[in-house]
């Protein structure tokens, strides 16, 4: 792959953050676009920093743009939201999913999503039935490939401060010994290498629907 166009939603966040500064890095890349409510900080002649607004479907239709591959790091939490679970699934999943009809409809051919480990959507729990959901509806879209990224615990600096969250990473990481066999799925991973893993997985030839779990984002890795 040389040359490709990629898309990035989700870019200020903690992993799209690093996927965004891996593409600039990357000489695969001629382009990256970012689309966003509001600017990105970056001087880079290869981004692209688009402001749309997600609600309007034409405007995110000509947002979008042509191009090849669409990265999705994008997602909320309640404390953003203020529990307001209407407004978490309008970020969540219709973003993401409207983002990614159009984009097939503009002739992207690849998309890369970062989702969570455990997600269902059939699960009780509202954040995984989410995330499920949301996997479900893009991996519905006829993209040449999907690869669908389920991480667990994310290491790394978040701009936000949560509360609790930095005392179980803290945790997560000492005791991450613990997770082999079934477990290996939930072992913490850094979010640097999230982003890495999705870019390579975007390089890949094959076809269809993947989601990869810890072990084979890090597989992904030492293919390179």
């Amino acid at each position: 792959m040389h040359d490709a166009i990629a898309i990035v939603i989700g870019a200020t966040g903690q992993t799209g953050e690093k996927l965004t500064e891996q593409l600039l890095k990357d000489n695969a890349f001629q382009k990256v676009r970012v689309l966003a409510r509001k600017p990105i900080a970056q001087t880079q002649l290869k981004l692209e920093s688009v402001i749309v607004n997600f609600s309007n479907l034409p405007e995110l239709k000509k947002a979008i743009g042509k191009g090849d591959i669409i990265f999705s790091c994008i997602g909320t939490t309640m404390k953003s939201v203020k529990g307001d679970k209407g407004l978490y699934r309008n970020i969540d999943f219709d973003i993401n999913v409207n983002t990614a009809k159009l984009g097939y409809e503009n002739g992207f051919t690849r998309f890369v999503l970062m989702s969570a480990v455990g997600a269902n959507p059939a699960s009780s729990n509202f954040y995984l039935r989410l995330k499920g959901e949301t996997e479900e509806a893009i991996a519905a879209i006829p993209f040449e490939s999907v690869h669908i990224m389920q991480p667990s615990m994310l290491l790394g600096k978040r701009k936000e401060k949560r509360a609790g969250e930095q005392i179980a990473k803290t945790l997560s990481k000492a005791l991450s010994f613990l997770f082999t066999g079934r477990l290996k799925k939930y072992k913490p991973i850094e979010s640097a290498t999230v982003a890495e893993a999705m870019i390579a997985a975007s390089k890949l030839p094959t076809k269809g629907v993947h989601r990869d779990g810890y072990a084979e984002m890090i597989n992904l890795l030492s293919d390179q």
